[in-house]
């Protein structure tokens, strides 16, 4: 993956602060990610080119491999991107309410003022977020809160229907059965594909006879 002049700017500014909070930036991947018992956090940039601009996101997020090992039989990732996935994704823009907010880039000066608000970003708010996200509770709760809603933490809500179910029943949600209901119901009015539909059953059927042990 093509890293352009800005983005090694970016990068070269932006390291040793994430590297200081045991962050590892993988350039293939343009983020930082940082490993738990859990699975991984991570923040990932994505840059768009302008004739006068550089507009920057940034979303952060955490995978917790116990969700996501029984998530992926069940999806339909590419093999190659399922070791990457996110349990949880969202950017800055949605934390803070503002849902198609970016950086606009059009100068060094702004380059180095944008860092600086990433960093504080995190140091106030993100690093707090993804130290807590990534635990069953936690996730359970951002998933499971509002079942009849979008959730703000996923892009993917197909996806969201999977894995809320998933941290669901691994923190023994005694909700369990009505979130099935929802979620099957959710998938019908998202999605009138029969083998989504299937696959759903699915996993409905192996996690009422799932045993952690």
């Amino acid at each position: 993956m093509t890293i352009t002049p800005f983005e090694i700017r970016l990068y070269e500014q932006l390291t040793p602060f994430f590297a200081k909070h045991g962050y590892s930036f993988i350039s293939d991947r343009k983020q930082y990610r940082r490993r738990v018992d859990t699975g991984f956090q991570n923040v990932l940039l994505s840059t768009t080119f302008y004739k006068d601009e550089v507009m920057l996101e940034v979303n952060f997020g955490c995978r917790n491999e116990q969700v996501e090992q029984i998530a992926q039989q069940f999806l339909n990732n590419a093999i190659e991107y399922r070791a990457d996935a996110n349990t949880v994704i969202l950017s800055i823009g949605k934390f803070s309410g503002f849902h198609y907010f970016r950086y606009k880039i059009h100068s060094s000066d702004e380059l180095t003022l944008v860092c600086e608000q990433i960093e504080s970003f995190f140091s106030q708010a993100g690093f707090d977020f993804l130290r807590s996200a990534c635990s069953l509770a936690s996730l359970d709760r951002l998933l499971n809160e509002q079942p009849n809603q979008p959730c703000l933490y996923v892009y993917n809500q197909t996806h969201r229907c999977y894995k809320g179910l998933i941290a669901a029943r691994l923190n023994n949600n005694p909700r369990f059965d009505g979130l099935v209901d929802s979620y099957r119901h959710l998938l019908d009015r998202q999605t009138k594909n029969p083998y989504e539909q299937q696959h759903f059953e699915r996993l409905v059927a192996y996690l009422r006879h799932y045993s952690a042990n």
